[in-house]
């Protein structure tokens, strides 16, 4: 246990370290990418029988299904909420900051995106449900199989003594997943600093870097700004405004799942992390972790949906589309509810953002402006969506002992 004091610090020396050896050695750090694409290959190996072992001890967990009704609802309103408030800076600070004002537009549409520019809400609504669960699990589709371990968890609850040996099944399942996730993450300062190092190499080295950081510098200021607002400002006042827990401390106890975001760059890949973290570090109840986290990993995306709030009115202000208010609240409605919908979809991110556009009229080739840079950025979203998850766990958890067990008395 003693070692595992220092694993956060050695983690962040391995994202130092990978910075470093990437942004000097350029394309030769491509020698261990292989390093990383193991560890990050192991963790995504964990994640689909967590998932399913979690939702359904998650759900079994709540008991009563009013309980689970109510608990269910307290997590939905957390996540529509956060996420709506993410958005909402995301569009304060492109107004304040004007990012694209004066940026000429010279990009074709990318190559992506080609078939991705029809895709809408029904499209997301059909990736909640998959006819064959082995192949969900087999292409990482998250949404189907959350559906259906959440229905059949329910289910199991209904059974009374014939469900509770496949309750207790999965219930093994899940203490053997998180045993593996403790030594996973032995490896994790080797596998962190082969993922950074050989990413900023390939995107080619410092220099390259720097050069497509200064194409739209202002743009990446703007995104990451807000991201630290919502991260350091709205998501600890959220914390310790319902929960009283202490921001600071929380975060620390999370530093090794928000490294692991960075580093991975997904939510999904982190999340036996996460789950880690909230339980073992921060004293979340299994019940409300099992419950939250799985589920937020998939559709609680606030810095996802911030970024498209701010990519999008970027876009506008390169083209001289003067967007009012009422287009703007498309872009608020649209970027909220896509960024919690969208997971079953491939390059789920690019999608929203093509929704995002087309909602308000906006030319698609405004995304090969953001290509470049997208790879950093995303990791920096990916770390706040994994915060946001994090603190979600700990908002519900309280709220569910506060107003289900106590019938809403303190």
């Amino acid at each position: 246990m003693k070692g595992k004091t220092f694993l956060p610090y050695l983690m962040f020396g391995g994202v130092v370290l990978g910075i470093f050896c990437g942004w000097v050695f350029g394309k030769k750090m491509d020698s261990v990418d292989w390093i990383g694409e193991i560890f990050l290959n192991v963790l995504k190996m964990l994640v689909i029988p967590l998932i399913v072992s979690s939702m359904i001890v998650g759900i079994s967990g709540l008991g009563d299904i009013r309980k689970a009704g109510k608990t269910g609802l307290i997590t939905l309103v957390y996540f529509l909420s956060t996420t709506a408030i993410a958005v909402a800076v995301g569009l304060v600070m492109v107004n304040l900051m004007q990012p694209g004002a004066g940026v000429e537009l010279n990009t074709p549409v990318p190559e992506k995106l080609s078939g991705k520019g029809d895709v809408g809400i029904t499209d997301i609504l059909k990736s909640f449900f998959s006819p064959n669960l082995i192949h969900s699990m087999a292409q990482m589709e998250i949404l189907p199989i959350i559906v259906f371990s959440l229905l059949f968890g329910g289910v199991l609850t209904t059974l009374g003594d014939k469900g509770k040996p496949v309750i207790a099944f999965f219930d093994g399942v899940n203490e053997a997943i998180m045993k593996m996730v403790h030594l996973v993450m032995y490896l994790a300062p080797v596998g962190v600093f082969a993922l950074i190092s050989s990413k900023l190499g390939a995107a080619g080295g410092g220099d390259l870097f720097l050069a497509q950081l200064l194409k739209i510098g202002k743009y990446s200021l703007t995104v990451i700004f807000a991201l630290l607002v919502h991260g350091v400002l709205v998501l600890p006042l959220i914390l310790w405004g319902i929960t009283r827990r202490n921001p600071l401390d929380y975060f620390k106890n999370t530093s090794e799942a928000l490294t692991t975001a960075f580093s991975t760059a997904s939510s999904s890949a982190t999340l036996p992390v996460t789950i880690e973290c909230a339980e073992e570090y921060n004293g979340v109840s299994r019940k409300a972790s099992l419950f939250v986290l799985p589920i937020g990993a998939t559709v609680n995306m606030d810095g996802t949906a911030l970024y498209e709030s701010v990519a999008a009115l970027f876009i506008a202000q390169m083209v001289g589309a003067d967007l009012g208010m009422g287009q703007q609240m498309i872009v608020f409605l649209t970027a909220t509810l896509a960024a919690i919908g969208a997971a079953g979809i491939p390059e789920a991110g690019l999608v929203t953002l093509v929704m995002v556009l087309n909602a308000v009229g906006l030319p698609l080739e405004g995304i090969g402006m953001l290509l470049a840079i997208d790879w950093f950025l995303d990791r920096c979203r990916t770390t706040v969506n994994v915060w946001g998850d994090s603190v979600g766990a700990a908002v519900v958890d309280f709220l569910e002992v506060k107003l289900v067990e106590h019938g809403g008395e303190p």
